[in-house]
């Protein structure tokens, strides 16, 4: 984005409204300093929180894209996070339950798509899945997430299931990285979501009883991750220097 013509329009807005720096900085928490700082294009110095929670307050919405010189990242994320739902779909219907990807909604004026929507008939389950390949921000996941699962049950009898049970469960792809942000914020999202991968891997299994999952997915081998973590490999060079040298 052009930093100064992103600060000028942000200006603009703030003025139109009849609002001060203050007042701005009051509805997005932030200081009146960092209002203006987005105002003159000093954007290399805010963090992109802050940068979205003054443009929430005054109602405008800042897109950022990523690029790279080697290809599109968006077609590159698009495709892996579409791998990971073919690859949990298959599983759910190896083991019997009929599964439909990116549904969408509009109910109440809310509008979206659930990831993964799966029925198992024999047990009248309805089970809620939200496919990540990174977790980036906790919160919004799982507010996002809790949207979803409450309108489940509407959203699903307009395709003809009708609950009696209803589960739910993140499924993220498995990394070192993602594991470490889920352990940053475990007690948070373990407050919404208690259940582990093995629960869920029993449930999908055998449906019973309620569920609500973090689980881990290896998109290499279809099927979820073991709940442990890979072990770290040394590997050594064949000259290598001593710790005081190197």
């Amino acid at each position: 984005m052009f930093d100064d013509r992103v600060g000028a329009i942000l200006r603009a807005v703030r003025i139109r409204r009849g609002l001060r720096q203050s007042d701005v900085g009051e509805l997005a928490s932030v200081s009146a300093m960092t209002v203006s700082r987005m105002e003159r294009g000093k954007f290399e110095t805010l963090s992109l929180r802050a940068i979205r929670q003054v443009a929430r307050a005054l109602e405008v919405r800042i897109d950022v894209a990523p690029w790279s010189r080697h290809g599109d990242l968006h077609r590159f994320a698009t495709a892996e996070h579409a791998g990971q739902v073919e690859s949990i779909v298959g599983r759910l219907v190896s083991l019997g339950w009929e599964a439909r990807a990116e549904v969408s909604f509009s109910q109440a004026g809310e509008r979206g798509f659930i990831d993964i929507l799966a029925w198992h008939a024999a047990t009248r389950t309805l089970l809620v899945i939200e496919v990540k390949t990174e977790v980036v921000d906790v919160g919004e996941l799982l507010g996002t997430f809790d949207r979803k699962r409450r309108l489940a049950a509407t959203i699903s009898r307009g395709i003809g299931w009708d609950p009696v049970n209803i589960a739910s469960a993140v499924i993220i792809r498995d990394s070192r990285a993602s594991r470490q942000r889920v352990a940053d914020h475990l007690a948070t999202m373990r407050s919404q979501l208690p259940d582990d991968g093995h629960r869920f891997r029993a449930f999908l299994k055998s449906p019973g009883g309620p569920l609500a999952a973090i689980a881990f997915w290896q998109n290499k081998h279809p099927g979820l991750a073991t709940q442990r973590r890979p072990s770290n490999r040394r590997v050594r060079r064949a000259n290598s220097c001593s710790r005081r040298l190197c």
